[in-house]
């Protein structure tokens, strides 16, 4: 796992110069969102679980350390992470790390089923929008919590003198994949049947009830909008490999469509990108499929407008939204992108702009007139998936684009840079005082342009 920035150490910016025609071929990471819930998912376990596919991630660290924290054993080699929940030592996470990483949050679930109590902050990440947390905590009260919330933390404990969460029929309002997520740790230990209607469909989903039912859990139906979980009394030890990363396979689809570059990626899992896959072809991209688990992107240098509107999974991902975007910036024609499932993730538009993009925000739609170039400037990052755009942009702009808030980039993305350098760009991660004292570069207010 990789060391956590210090707070007080000179910060990192990228530099990229574009212009440079990328070639070859990109492993694909195990998915960040799989991983995560993952993790969290093995405290539901008493036994040694051992989980493959771990990308080295900043998120990934955060969460070990909650884990950690509670009295958990890890042990990681390479990609492969051993985890020992046999002994959990409390049943509070620390605010300081969770407050830093909302899916941190998930171990209310795991928690509450394993121990009957759990005191979890709420949760923290990227400031893209408002992510209650109100689904979560009805769900759990349906399964008999009791859950309290004071002063930023969520207490909750099972009603009365039962023990176990009880299962229960529950209906989501909005189909999050959070709440689907905790709430299906939360039965798998569970006494009956519950059954979660409106249910996530999304990938990730379907990866955390295959992990669980590798350990001995009963869930049937994810990957549809009913899932049916049969509650047992325990899980066994498990070697699970997490699925391939869909979002960071369709944002190098992206970069070889906005540098006119043929890149081939793998392992991907072709189904999880449709949504990617049909916009690129809107756009004038090829996508072909070789194999069962790769996929190589044949550019076109007539790119050309579409309407892209986010949804949640089958619909077009909302990680891909700000991506998309920078393709869409040199694109020709008029394009509209609507984001309907944050309201608050339109923050990189500002930063495109400041490259020659031109593009208005109304509400939640971007309207994007497509550009014959963009050049390169100091931006910042606003969040995870904005850093990735601002990568993208910079490989196609003319010129030298230097990146601030990288530390949203490290969060979800593992050893991007070194991947990009193989495929023959040009771009250099240096502290910010270097950058400084090597030209006229001069940091950003992103306070100043986040409060704009």
């Amino acid at each position: 796992m990789p060391t956590l920035p210090s707070p007080d150490a000179d910060p990192a910016v990228l530099q990229v110069w574009g212009g440079s025609s990328l070639q070859g071929h990109v492993k694909i990471s195990g998915a960040k969102n799989s991983a995560l819930v993952l993790i969290t998912a093995a405290l539901l376990c008493s036994e040694d679980c051992r989980l493959r596919n771990v990308p080295s991630l900043v998120d990934v660290t955060r969460i070990g350390q909650i884990l950690v924290s509670l009295g958990v054993k890890l042990k990681q080699q390479d990609d492969i992470l051993n985890i020992n929940a046999s002994t959990i030592s409390k049943s509070k996470a620390p605010y300081e790390l969770v407050s830093q990483l909302r899916a941190s949050f998930f171990a209310i679930g795991p928690l509450l089923a394993r121990l009957g109590s759990a005191c979890v902050p709420l949760p923290g990440g990227c400031t893209i929008g408002a992510r209650p947390v109100a689904l979560h905590v009805r769900g759990l009260q349906l399964m008999g919590a009791d859950v309290q919330i004071e002063h930023g933390m969520v207490n909750a404990h099972v009603r009365g003198n039962r023990g176990r969460l009880q299962g229960a029929k529950i209906y989501l309002d909005y189909p999050s994949v959070g709440a689907t997520e905790t709430l299906m740790m939360a039965a798998t230990l569970a006494q009956g049947e519950t059954i979660i209607e409106n249910a996530a469909q999304e990938p990730e989903v379907v990866d955390l009830a295959n992990f669980c039912n590798s350990m001995g859990a009963k869930i049937r139906g994810a990957g549809t909008n009913t899932i049916v979980i049969s509650g047992v009394s325990r899980l066994h030890s498990t070697d699970y490999s997490i699925i391939p990363d869909r979002v960071e396979a369709a944002t190098f689809l992206v970069a070889g469509a906005i540098t006119y570059s043929e890149i081939s990626m793998s392992p991907v899992v072709p189904e999880h990108l449709t949504a990617a896959i049909a916009k690129l072809q809107d756009i004038g991209v090829q996508v072909v499929t070789e194999g069962s688990d790769c996929l190589r992107v044949i550019p076109s240098h007539n790119l050309v407008a579409t309407d892209i509107e986010t949804l949640p999974y089958p619909g077009f991902p909302t990680d891909m939204q700000a991506q998309f975007m920078a393709l869409l910036a040199l694109s020709e024609g008029n394009s509209l992108v609507s984001e309907t499932v944050f309201e608050n993730r339109l923050r990189h538009v500002p930063e495109l702009n400041r490259m020659g993009a031109d593009i208005r925000v109304k509400n939640n739609h971007a309207i994007i007139r497509g550009v014959p170039l963009l050049t390169g400037a100091p931006v910042v990052a606003t969040d995870l998936r904005a850093s990735a755009a601002l990568v993208l942009a910079g490989l196609a702009a003319q010129g030298k684009t230097t990146i601030q808030g990288l530390h949203h980039l490290d969060r979800g993305y593992e050893n991007l840079e070194a991947k990009f350098l193989g495929l023959g760009a040009k771009l250099e991660r240096v502290p910010q005082s270097v950058a400084i004292a090597n030209d006229a570069f001069s940091p950003i207010n992103s306070d100043a342009l986040i409060s704009s």
